[in-house]
């Protein structure tokens, strides 16, 4: 094996040195030493020779058949979605969530039905034999074909993976990973880069495909480099309030199929459960008659969910109303504001605003608008609007409703659960079928909107 040195490079300006620096000698820069690997050897005439012997010429891509593609299905239809059809043959994928979110729970749980064909390799190094063990009973897992692994040395791992050719590899998680040759502790920036590397290197040489587990930090992202997520095939974050019951699994990245699709899970005693409808979930407990309360209809990839948006407009008791959301964007609920108040003619100066999406999802659509709108401006009035009353539609700075994509599917969605008058934007009118017994009443602003709700 090449001989390995390590180095420490500034992130800022690129400054070299064989030691670590709180502060950049060259830049002043303070916390930007990063440690590097160099590789110091220079490669023998006969490696040399061999390389070139290996050389594989370029292929016409017409010539590259992908009738032999292989998906290993996991037995979660849900998990499936998000990955665009199953597990890809020889691919990474890179899971990631808060601790305690259910990462662990969810690859044990796939596990069982993997292993009635597949042969499965888990890597642990968070966790001894015992407690996985115990963790398995829990869940119901109990597969002949599911081998434990606890090591934490990255070259081990691979080479234990050499041996016997697993059909899948699980590693959890990828923070307690590390290289010998590397002298920074598991977990630091280099540590995870590296390892992820070398399992990439493994995973496409013996055309196994892996499943690395990693942690956040506080700012939401893979704890480790960001290039981290570049390495990998697909990036899979699992989202959600850990006091809460529900999961979301959303696709960051895919290689192999949709990066717009997601799972819906529900945390029990006895693991993860698939929520095969969660529009009826995200609506189930809707008050009644109460003010400040829509419902909207957002595109999830192919599949249309319906999610009560909450809104509560209150007399201020500061100089400055405050603005608080949770589950919508932050400055697009501030831009509804400043159009209600500009276009529509409803004063929100005086009163603090506060928009909530219920059940843990998060909605970046922006056919979200006009539901919000409608809560927030119900709210303010304390007007109940209509409970078979639904509406989607993004709106404009001048305060127009504008069209948006997928309607007649967000319809068929809405009738589907019971909802009978169905608020779309104007321009879209001609673009939907009605069924029978419901009401579609096209909107050119906001303020027809919402007194079509209130009717």
């Amino acid at each position: 094996m090449a001989k390995i040195k390590s180095v420490y490079i500034c992130s800022e300006c690129g400054y070299e040195s064989a030691k670590w620096y709180g502060k950049c000698p060259s830049c002043g820069e303070w916390n930007t030493m990063n440690e590097e690997i160099k590789d110091t050897a220079k490669p023998s005439a006969g490696a040399v020779r061999s390389r070139a012997a290996a050389y594989a010429p370029p292929v016409q891509i017409r010539d590259i058949s992908t009738t032999d593609e292989t998906r290993y299905k996991t037995g979660s239809a849900e998990l499936d979605r998000v990955m665009g059809g199953g597990i890809v043959k020889g691919s990474l994928v890179l899971l990631g969530g808060d601790p305690g979110i259910g990462k662990s729970t969810i690859l044990l749980q796939i596990c069982e039905y993997l292993g009635k064909s597949l042969k499965i390799l888990y890597v642990s190094g968070e966790e001894s034999k015992r407690q996985l063990k115990l963790r398995a009973d829990r869940l119901g897992v109990d597969s002949d074909n599911l081998f434990i692994l606890t090591q934490t040395d990255v070259e081990l791992v691979c080479e234990t993976i050499r041996q016997d050719k697993p059909d899948i590899v699980m590693i959890d998680s990828i923070q307690t990973m590390s290289l010998s040759e590397l002298n920074s502790s598991p977990g630091s920036v280099t540590q995870v880069r590296e390892s992820t590397n070398y399992f990439m290197r493994t995973a496409k040489s013996l055309d196994i495909p892996m499943i690395i587990v990693g942690h956040v930090n506080k700012e939401g992202s893979i704890a480790g480099p960001k290039v981290l997520e570049h390495i990998v095939d697909a990036v899979m974050h699992f989202e959600g309030d850990r006091q809460m019951s529900y999961r979301i699994l959303r696709a960051v990245k895919n290689r192999y199929g949709s990066t717009n699709e997601i799972g819906v899970f529900e945390m029990t005693d006895s693991g993860l459960r698939e929520v095969e409808n969660p529009s009826l979930m995200l609506i189930s407990g809707r008050p009644k008659n109460v003010s400040g309360t829509c419902i909207a209809c957002a595109m999830e990839g192919t599949r249309p969910i319906l999610a009560e948006i909450q809104a509560l407009a209150a007399s201020t008791g500061y100089g400055n109303p405050r603005r608080m959301c949770t589950g919508f964007d932050y400055n697009r609920m501030n831009m509804i504001l400043a159009v209600l108040e500009k276009r529509a003619g409803y004063y929100f100066n005086n009163t603090d605003a506060y928009v909530n999406v219920i059940g843990g999802l998060r909605l970046d659509e922006p056919a979200v608008d006009l539901a919000v709108a409608i809560a927030l401006i119900s709210s303010l009035k304390d007007m109940p609007i209509n409970e078979e009353a639904i509406a989607f539609g993004e709106i404009g700075l001048a305060g127009e409703i504008r069209s948006v994509s997928h309607v007649q599917q967000r319809i068929n969605e809405a009738v589907r659960l019971g909802f009978c008058r169905i608020i779309v934007p104007y321009h879209n009118k001609k673009d939907i079928t009605a069924p029978d017994g419901v009401e579609i009443i096209p909107v050119r602003d906001v303020r027809k909107a919402f007194e079509a709700v209130c009717e």
